[in-house]
């Protein structure tokens, strides 16, 4: 069998979500529609680059209870390679989230088995891990073993790529500074830049001229950074010598037009289908990779969910036709 070429380290989490007109008030109750699937920052990004076309594997931890199954069973049903950590000391994530009628979400999360995560279980899986071309991480499973994460895959000199969300006080520069990738969208950023940089950013600093953005990114020491900006697309902040195929060491790429039901998944389509777009345009300019990350993460969000909203590359293919014929396609 041939090597993994995306793993992902991280969480995985039971979505229990509610659909309404609008956000309740506090104190208010408002009649809405449940929906109950597989979740998790780590999972969902699994699952879309899977989906994308990756041979990709899964590593998290679940609990020994029934939504563990619930796990088991949407992996093997997609075709997804996952092993799992069974922790019998926590029980397996679970979120509560509220999608309003605008696709806007407010959501609490419970991180359970991811938190017991342990370096042990990823450092068996180090021979994957070093024949894999992409390793995935987040913040939302224990910190210490995906660090452990991070520097396996750079002695083996393998693309790493950290989203850095949920935020987590946990977050350090060392951390930050161990990936290859970084993708924080715009709250993310200001707090790592705070926490591990002492850099306070002003208000609706996204606002900034790509330049100046560019400036703050660099002073990260991080490869490349996707700043993500949601509706207003994402700025791509490469550092000098090293732009990875791009004849500009900065550029904003804009978001795609679509028909938004609910953006709960969409940061997680975009580091999934950017890890399947690393491979897939692995010898053009690395803005192609990207542009197919957001057009992944503009389709999530017209369906309700997380993991089962990720769209597959026929998908993408057939809304945006072929990257390779765009402008800078070469």
């Amino acid at each position: 069998m041939s090597p993994f070429e995306v793993v992902v380290v991280g969480s995985y989490v039971q979505d229990h979500c509610w659909q309404t007109d609008r956000f309740p008030a506090p104190g208010e109750s408002r009649i809405g529609r449940f929906t109950t699937g597989a979740g998790g920052k780590g999972f969902n990004q699994a699952i879309a680059a899977h989906r994308q076309g990756a041979r990709t594997l899964f590593l998290g931890a679940l609990g020994d209870d029934a939504m563990a199954a619930t796990a088991k069973r949407f992996a093997t049903d997609d075709g997804l390679d996952a092993d799992w950590e069974i922790r019998r000391d926590a029980s397996t994530a679970a979120s509560s989230i509220v999608v309003d009628g605008e696709g806007r979400n407010l959501i609490c999360v419970a991180l359970g088995a991811n938190e017991k995560l342990s370096g042990n279980f990823v450092q068996r899986h180090q021979p994957e891990i070093a024949q894999a071309r992409v390793l995935v991480c987040q913040l939302e499973c224990n910190l210490d073993a995906t660090a452990l994460a991070l520097r396996l895959a750079r002695a083996a000199n393998v693309t790493s790529l950290l989203n850095p969300a949920p935020i987590n006080a946990g977050i350090s520069r060392d951390l930050v500074q161990a990936a290859d990738l970084l993708t924080p969208n715009e709250t993310e950023f200001a707090h790592l830049m705070q926490q591990c940089f002492g850099c306070t950013l002003p208000a609706r600093y996204w606002e900034l001229p790509a330049a100046d953005l560019h400036a703050l990114c660099r002073r990260t020491g991080v490869g490349t950074i996707i700043l993500t900006l949601g509706e207003h697309g994402c700025l791509v902040s490469h550092a000098s010598g090293d732009q990875r195929g791009d004849t500009d060491a900065y550029y904003a790429l804009p978001a795609e037009v679509v028909t938004v039901i609910d953006t709960t998944g969409a940061g997680d389509a975009f580091n999934g289908g950017l890890a399947a777009g690393l491979l897939r345009y692995a010898d053009r300019p690395f803005r192609l990779a990207v542009q197919h990350a957001n057009r992944v993460a503009a389709l999530a969000v017209e369906k309700p969910g997380t993991a089962p909203a990720m769209p597959d590359f026929a998908a993408v293919r057939a809304r945006f036709g072929d990257p390779l014929s765009s402008p800078g396609a070469r």
